[in-house]
């Protein structure tokens, strides 16, 4: 179901189109302002997935709104509501996927909630693509007189040596001359953790976790590595953050 708002300055005119949209059983939630200074400031509070805007509003137009609303991190797709068709053109220039005149008919209105529909499928599986091609973040490793390139979320966990670190992934590990602090500083939003003073590991590839006895540790792979007492709360929480129930 999709949330929609209506945005217009004469009240009978709201009402009407919040009937017929409430028949309809792919409308869910329906927001209404009065005006465009209102819709700008219920916007900021709620997220809709189309707007019905009214064009002749005092202050700011439905043109205006709509260029507005462009800015938004999560832009609605937008529909135009009218008693006239002279602004259909500008509508169009502002990727509304419909053009409404009022008295605005039932029939009508049920095929403008297909298309935003479709627009919100087409913008769903165009960000769903957009994700899936995301290049992952590259680290460059020394091996022996050679350097490459591996992929941060190979790197299962990592281990203190001196002033150097080891990544451990799962065919082999790479001695990178970075302090273990610095990595854990910058690794921190990719799902790394420190665990123990000489250990930083990554928290999507942990295959079990024991927090509790006298011997806390994480296991990656077949490596079971310590828990520091120290840092077990810090642990606990980002567990708890990632929605990984630690197994007692």
């Amino acid at each position: 179901m999709i949330s929609v708002l209506i945005a217009d300055d004469e009240q009978p005119a709201i009402t009407e189109l919040a009937f017929l949209l409430a028949q309809d059983p792919r409308v869910g939630v329906i927001h209404q302002a009065s005006s465009g200074s209102e819709a700008i400031r219920l916007l900021a509070r709620e997220s809709v997935d189309a707007a019905f805007l009214d064009i002749h509003m005092p202050g700011l137009t439905g043109f205006d709104l709509a260029r507005a609303l462009a800015r938004f991190e999560r832009s609605p797709v937008l529909v135009f509501v009218t008693a006239d068709e002279e602004g259909a053109l500008e509508a169009f220039d502002l990727a509304a996927v419909d053009y409404l005149l009022k008295p605005v008919r039932t029939e009508r209105l049920h095929r403008s909630i297909g298309r935003i529909v479709e627009a919100l499928k087409v913008g769903q599986a165009r960000q769903m693509s957009d994700e899936a091609s995301a290049a992952p973040e590259m680290i460059a490793v020394t091996l022996g007189s050679t350097t490459r390139m591996i992929r941060l979320d190979d790197v299962r966990y990592v281990q203190a040596q001196g002033d150097y670190a080891r990544l451990h992934t799962e065919e082999a590990s790479y001695l990178v001359r970075v302090p273990m602090g610095d990595l854990e500083r910058q690794w921190a939003d990719a799902g790394f953790a420190r665990v123990h003073r000489s250990y930083l590991v990554s928290l999507p590839h942990l295959s079990r976790i024991r927090l509790g006895g006298d011997r806390p540790s994480v296991t990656i792979g077949q490596a079971e590595l310590p828990v520091s007492r120290r840092l077990l709360p810090a642990l606990r929480s980002r567990l708890d953050q990632a929605v990984i129930r630690p197994r007692q």
